[in-house]
């Protein structure tokens, strides 16, 4: 049975007045790719944002339930939450690069928790980067401004900037959403990679791309987990009627 890495109990989330999640219970597997999927508007990208408490820094926002990240409730009293920011890295839905170098836009995470050696932070930038797939682009290049490179670069070179902190589990919040069919495929393949030493949740809206990376699935409605379940048992055979509709295109 798979170790669970991240579980969620009674998480419920308010804006203000309005209740965005609703009571939910989910459970992630550690070292897979689990993906979130249902309609704009469901809650997906706010659950992300729990998991790593960013969404702290929305305004209105109360959260109750747990949140339990290697056994640890991240929303306990006195939790250090940049540790816990550490440990669960975001990936953006559109990438913002560092006004500096490629190779500052990386060592620029290990700089911040105490990483000085020279010799160092150069093995660690060169082994985010060959993870991802970037560093044979732009290895002759390093001191080029990040700005530069494509948006599908960017997006991969934000992701090694995430890895360069080493974390134990990676957010990807539509991670492909603005890139071409190539550039997307070069961050699925990073992805399919990360998975054996990395828990990875993605959000997406592309039924196509959650069947092809994720081994777990999480259907959301109206802030409601209404089925979960490997992404053979979701996408082949759904047991709630609402999954089979959204997963065929039709009303919810």
């Amino acid at each position: 049975m798979s170790e669970m890495h991240i579980t969620t109990k009674g998480l419920n989330l308010f804006y203000h007045d309005i209740h965005v999640l609703r009571d939910l219970n989910v459970s992630i597997n550690a070292r897979q790719a689990t993906a979130i999927i249902g309609p704009s508007g469901c809650g997906k990208t706010t659950l992300l944002k729990c998991l790593n408490r960013m969404i702290d820094l929305v305004p209105g926002v109360r959260v109750t339930g747990e949140v339990m990240v290697g056994g640890q409730d991240i929303y306990a009293n006195g939790v250090d939450v940049t540790s816990v920011r550490k440990r669960v890295g975001l990936i953006a839905q559109k990438p913002t690069t560092l006004p500096m170098s490629i190779f500052e836009n990386v060592a620029y995470g290990p700089r911040i928790y105490g990483a000085v050696s020279k010799k160092h932070l150069r093995e660690v930038v060169e082994h985010s980067l060959q993870i991802v797939g970037l560093l044979d682009e732009v290895k002759d290049r390093l001191k080029d401004p990040a700005n530069r490179l494509s948006i599908g670069q960017q997006q991969r070179l934000c992701l090694a900037r995430g890895l360069a902190v080493e974390p134990e589990i990676l957010l990807f919040d539509e991670p492909t959403s603005s890139l071409d069919p190539a550039s997307s495929l070069r961050i699925e393949k990073a992805i399919e990679v990360l998975k054996t030493d990395y828990t990875c949740v993605i959000v997406t809206h592309n039924l196509s791309q959650a069947k092809r990376v994720a081994d777990h699935v999480l259907f959301m409605l109206d802030g409601e987990l209404v089925e979960h379940g490997t992404a053979e048992a979701v996408f082949e055979t759904p047991q709630e009627e609402q999954t089979q509709a959204y997963l065929v295109g039709g009303d919810i």
